[in-house]
């Protein structure tokens, strides 16, 4: 299945993310704030990034910009994951560079679906790269 990095500063959302991913038979790597998950992305290219809005010590979306602006990370989708589900929020998250997004509280079989198609359209991507 798919590599999917988990950027995400609540350690019990993270859990019940990377469990439900991980049965589906995804890798997971967990990331807590924005320079691991720049360092994490970077090393380890995971085929869809899941974002918290906000983390700790970063502003809003700081760190999906940081992986659109880099020339090693900015075709990875990003799944960001928002607290407030508003229109302008919606719009500022994409603006920001995510590809999809999921408003809190998390609905997992959606949010699951989401990445699932995430890493699909991943995995085409870089297939059409390769021919």
């Amino acid at each position: 299945m798919a590599k999917i990095l988990v950027v995400e500063d609540s350690e019990r959302l993270s859990e019940m993310l990377v469990e439900r991913l991980e049965r589906r038979g995804h890798s997971v790597i967990l990331a807590i704030d924005s320079g691991e998950a720049l360092a994490s992305a970077k090393a380890s290219r995971p085929d869809v990034i899941v974002l918290e809005s906000q983390l700790r010590g970063a502003g809003e979306w700081a760190t999906a910009r940081a992986l659109k602006f880099d020339d090693q990370t900015r075709d990875i989708p990003i799944v960001g994951l928002i607290d407030n589900n508003s229109e302008e929020a919606r719009a500022l998250a994409l603006q920001n560079g995510c590809d999809a997004l999921h408003g809190k509280p998390i609905d997992f079989g959606h949010l699951i679906r989401e990445i699932d198609a995430a890493a699909e359209k991943s995995a085409e991507g870089a297939a059409d790269l390769q021919e």
